[in-house]
């Protein structure tokens, strides 16, 4: 074989692999994610602590269900610590936070001692949930959660989606957003 053949047969393959994986990231970046006015999808999933939670658990209250790619990164640390700083905030609103990565619940669970999160975390290792709400993506290799908040109202149904969320500001958008929706009901 000579080595332009090689070469050819090197380049042929780069690119069928190549392709598989944008075909892979475009998948996962672009799966179906619930709507606004929809019931939002029911899960159950552990927490920090690895004890059960459901998001029908959390009936009659306003339910921040935030997906962030990372435990105790930058953007996910300072999006985290936001929320923890306006806890009471949420509290006076009849509203709970409820954060969800693909960590693990150990790594939840350093990351809650770390940054003395009060909040609950959950642990989507199976993926399951995120891409139930249309929010894996893709980092490299590694498939993460993108950063999206959904806010789901009392009964149970989605009021908001974010999108792509700026963690500096964040969490005062979805207080302004709480309190609006509570004013006109």
């Amino acid at each position: 074989m000579s080595k332009y053949s090689v070469i050819a047969a090197v380049a042929v393959a780069a690119l069928v692999i190549g392709g598989f994986s944008l075909q892979r990231i475009y998948a996962a970046d672009n799966a179906t994610m619930p709507e606004v006015g929809q019931a939002a999808p029911t899960f159950t999933l552990p927490n920090q602590e690895g004890a059960p939670v459901n998001l029908a658990d959390f009936h009659g209250k306003w339910v921040v269900l935030y997906f962030y790619p990372k435990d105790m990164t930058t953007g996910c640390t300072i999006e985290a610590h936001n929320f923890q700083r306006d806890l009471d905030k949420y509290k006076a609103l009849n509203a709970v936070i409820l954060g969800v990565s693909v960590d693990t619940v150990d790594s939840h669970k350093q990351f809650c001692t770390k940054d003395s999160l009060t909040f609950t975390l959950l642990a989507d290792s199976d993926k399951k949930v995120v891409q139930q709400y249309g929010s894996l993506g893709n980092y490299g290799p590694m498939q993460i959660a993108n950063r999206n908040t959904f806010l789901i109202d009392p009964d149970g149904k989605i009021v908001k989606v974010w999108t792509k969320v700026n963690p500096n500001v964040h969490s005062d958008e979805v207080l302004g957003t709480i309190s609006d929706l509570q004013k006109k009901s």
